[in-house]
């Protein structure tokens, strides 16, 4: 079987020079199972997440996946590495004017030439796999539906199965329910421990919901102040470690 553990060393990330973001992350991240990523505002998670797959360029340090550092790729092989690596976002980062369906086929761009992806030519397993996973997500009466044209809830549905399209050996999840209500948000959450699980597919999810992500993630990690400041299992977390976490205590029932 495939390794699909991630390996984080020293990760730095400074916007402004001299003011580290991430200030020297270390993690093992196992190939299998939920990792959620809690804490306040501003103190890095979607850096963390964003420097996995270079939507964010490192300042220095390692990402070590597949016997390649991430952080050091470039061009075509940064190109190829990202293909195995799926991306579900806060905002949904649908292309709104395409449909369902064709947003769906995007997540397999990666894997045509140049020309193909222009012409949209996406061979008939392709298709047939993106109905399933519509069936799969509760959308296939939706395919030929615009994008814009769809709820919050569904939206995020979509990015779902166009990260798993993909065919990812680690799937990263941006704040995927901040924008979506309770019952939805439950869901969503539900869909990806559904699809990652059967297709044996890790995930690491940036959450600000501590109790969501007690629920549906095997392992937590907490980080404060660019740092991380709790990892282990949610039955560990504690209120002591929340404080920690997010500061003061007054917020904590």
């Amino acid at each position: 079987m495939t390794d699909r553990s991630l390996k984080i060393r020293g990760l730095v990330k400074e916007y402004k020079r001299g003011v580290p973001v991430l200030k020297g992350i270390d993690l093992d991240i196992a190939g299998d199972g939920i990792t959620a990523i809690i804490g306040p505002s501003g103190t890095g998670k979607s850096t963390l997440i964003r420097c996995i797959n270079r939507l964010v360029e490192p300042t220095s340090g390692q990402i070590l996946f597949q016997g390649m550092d991430l952080a050091q790729l470039k061009g075509a092989e940064l190109r190829a590495a990202r293909r195995r690596i799926g991306m579900v976002f806060q905002e949904y980062n649908l292309v709104e004017r395409l449909t369902v369906m064709e947003n769906v086929l995007t997540g397999r761009l990666g894997y045509m030439t140049a020309f193909k992806a222009w012409l949209r030519k996406f061979p008939p397993s392709d298709i047939e796999e993106a109905y399933s996973l519509l069936d799969t997500v509760g959308l296939a009466n939706f395919a030929n539906q615009r994008a814009d044209s769809l709820s919050g809830g569904q939206r995020q549905r979509v990015g779902i199965a166009r990260a798993v399209m993909q065919h990812p050996e680690i799937l990263l999840a941006d704040e995927p329910t901040s924008s979506l209500d309770p019952k939805t948000s439950v869901e969503i959450m539900e869909l990806m421990a559904d699809l990652a699980g059967k297709r044996n597919i890790p995930v690491v999810v940036n959450i600000h919901n501590v109790e969501l992500a007690k629920r549906f993630c095997g392992r937590m990690i907490g980080m404060t102040g660019g740092k991380v400041v709790f990892d282990g299992d949610p039955s560990a977390l504690t209120d002591a470690n929340l404080k920690e976490i997010y500061g003061g205590e007054n917020w904590i029932e």
